[in-house]
């Protein structure tokens, strides 16, 4: 089992990171592949664990180059985004290309992050949204990017690995009421992290 959070002694020094960067790159984006959902024409749920967020922490020391001064707060923003074994978290975002059409759509979205939900047959999950972040602004334009938890009960856990189940993933957004079935190869990825 893999541990719920990343420590200082788990960064590599940058330059044994730049010596594995490429190949760790190519093994997490194969990886991030059963690990995401798109739901309706513009999202996208990006499921995280304890290695997308240790490629991200490391990809961000890599690129910015703030040394040990930028390690707390890297472990500090990504560390709440690794599901801690009764959970899935994940990074939502809105991903349309045209910047005109993005600012219509996010306006449109408002509030979407009290509108995340997961359905395991019958049972529903509300998603709990980043409440340490600003994802509706006072002008009601959802941000791009929003993150999510769903939290799920001993029950709930044994149903979402039921060889069986249906798992839906989406939002119930007056505007934006999209669902997906979350499918078998994503299940069983997303499983692990409920131990």
């Amino acid at each position: 089992m893999k541990p719920h959070r990343i420590t200082r002694e788990d960064i590599m020094p940058m330059a044994d990171y730049a010596a594995i960067r490429q190949e760790q790159r190519r093994r997490i984006s194969q990886a991030k592949r059963s690990r995401r959902v798109e739901v309706g024409p513009y999202s996208t749920f990006y499921f995280e664990n304890y290695d997308t967020m240790w490629h991200q922490i490391h990809e961000m020391l890599f690129v910015e180059k703030g040394g040990d001064a930028q390690i707390q707060d890297e472990l500090d923003a990504y560390n709440p985004l690794i599901p801690n074994g009764n959970e899935l978290v994940a990074t939502v975002m809105f991903e349309i290309p045209e910047a005109a059409r993005r600012t219509a759509v996010l306006h449109m979205v408002g509030g979407i992050e009290h509108h995340m939900l997961m359905s395991i047959g019958d049972d529903t999950i509300r998603g709990e949204p980043d409440a340490d972040r600003e994802n509706t602004s006072s002008e009601g334009k959802a941000s791009s990017v929003q993150f999510v938890r769903f939290t799920l009960t001993p029950s709930q856990k044994s149903a979402f690995k039921a060889r069986e189940a249906v798992v839906r993933i989406g939002f119930d957004h007056p505007r934006y009421g999209h669902l997906a079935v979350v499918p078998p190869a994503v299940r069983e990825a997303l499983a692990l992290d409920l131990v």
